[in-house]
């Protein structure tokens, strides 16, 4: 049976009129006049980036009341009860972010990488503490960070390190500082935060082998004060070279020194300096040549530990994921091994050339050549600046606190007669 073409053309148009009746049957539209209601809109939460504001108006307040106790209060009690709050804050409330030590990498990543920006909280909580050092001292690691917390807690039987020890092992803490500044600066990793070693308790979750870490630090800060916060912090060591600057710092006593030693048995941590009396006429020849002889060392110093840091760019160059991708691939191109990674598998769907890919690594291997030369000499100076010090003589007629070391715990405050005299005296005053 043939349709004419006017009787097609009729079809279609019944077609076309029927469509909407059809579809008004299967997907009725809303009876607005028979008690509808519409759907209220819904106001979303506020972001969660508001917390870490939040965060900061309460660094500022532990700093303010830290600085408060430690230096005109002079109270160990409130001290330590507020180093607890700050643990249960920014420790198990907070998770250990966002946090001071690791905004140092936030930080240099903005210097080096123009794409990114830091954050203002990140930023606040990176200076809030600096600050706050240059005018009262490390009150931020007397009572406010809770890494030094958790270790203050278990300090049992606090054991004495040797000074020359205690120096020694600091160059760690300079060693992991210039690592950080490294692979932050060529966006190969945030390495403070990868090997935090508390952070898996304050989360009650994390990597194993941090874990461990963790528990061994907690370990040995049974018998030596705060081991992390000495020997390793990174940002420790920027608020132990800032408090040498401090306006206000701690002074064991209220007012002259007796020469007891009891504040020197007090202090878990070595940072009370005794009383140091003039070298033999002997000794003091022997220290200006020593002092002669590293001075003209340092710079041997220097440009060694810059070579070395330069020739380990194989090494440190495999922190950076294209570093990392352009040798996997060589191996499966070269038949070395005979899975496939899922970053290569990736890779290769982008359709971007093996030669790009290692001319990449090439340039980063390069930049990590000239980082080497500036780590190296870095530690290389601080290497030799320590020994200097050791040849340097300095003249004290009483036991005060070191102004790098001393981490304002006010432990030593009640042991200082002359201290519990002025206590006595302020309590007969109020009655």
């Amino acid at each position: 049976m043939r349709l004419l073409p006017h009787t097609i053309i009729a079809v279609i148009a019944l077609l076309n009129l029927c469509a909407p009746a059809s579809a008004e049957l299967l997907f009725p539209p809303p009876e607005f006049e028979s008690g509808y209601l519409m759907p209220s809109t819904t106001t979303p939460h506020p972001h969660q980036d508001v917390y870490e504001y939040v965060d900061v108006a309460v660094l500022f307040v532990a700093l303010s009341l830290a600085s408060y106790i430690v230096l005109k209060k002079r109270s160990r009690r409130a001290t330590f009860v507020l180093m607890i709050l700050s643990l249960i804050y920014f420790g198990f409330w907070r998770k250990g972010c966002v946090c001071p030590i690791g905004a140092i990498q936030n930080v240099v990543l903005s210097i080096f990488d123009a794409t990114y920006a830091v954050p203002i909280a990140v930023l606040l909580f990176f200076l809030l503490p600096l600050v706050f050092t240059l005018f009262f001292g490390r009150v931020f690691c007397a009572a406010v960070c809770p890494l030094g917390a958790i270790q203050d807690l278990v300090l049992l039987r606090p054991a004495s390190v040797p000074y020359w020890l205690a120096s020694g092992l600091r160059v760690l803490a300079y060693l992991y500082l210039g690592l950080a500044v490294l692979f932050a600066a060529t966006g190969s990793a945030f390495l403070i935060c990868r090997y935090d070693p508390f952070v898996a308790f304050f989360r009650f979750s994390g990597n194993v082998n941090i874990l461990i870490i963790g528990v061994c630090f907690l370990l040995v800060g049974l018998f030596i004060g705060r081991p992390y916060c000495r020997f390793f912090c990174p940002y420790g060591i920027i608020l132990r070279q800032l408090s040498r600057l401090s306006k206000w710092q701690v002074t064991i006593t209220p007012d002259e020194c007796i020469q007891c030693r009891l504040c020197e048995d007090s202090c878990p941590f070595g940072a009370i300096r005794s009383p140091a009396v003039q070298w033999p006429a002997v000794e003091y020849d022997k220290a200006k040549k020593r002092l002669a002889f590293l001075i003209l060392l340092m710079p041997v110093l220097i440009l060694l530990c810059g070579w070395t840091g330069s020739r380990l760019k194989n090494v440190t160059s495999r922190m950076h994921p294209t570093v990392r991708l352009a040798e996997r691939i060589y191996l499966e191109e070269a038949g070395d091994v005979n899975d496939i990674t899922d970053p290569s598998t990736a890779f290769r769907a982008t359709g971007e050339t093996i030669e790009s890919l290692y001319q990449r690594a090439s340039v980063i291997r390069e930049r990590f050549t000239l980082g080497g030369w500036l780590l190296g000499a870095f530690l290389g100076l601080v290497i030799g600046v320590k020994l200097i010090a050791v040849s340097v003589w300095r003249k004290r007629t009483d036991y005060e606190a070191d102004r790098a070391g001393c981490l304002a715990c006010a432990r030593c405050f009640k042991y200082c007669p002359r201290e519990r005299l002025r206590l006595s005296k302020t309590k007969k005053e109020f009655r």
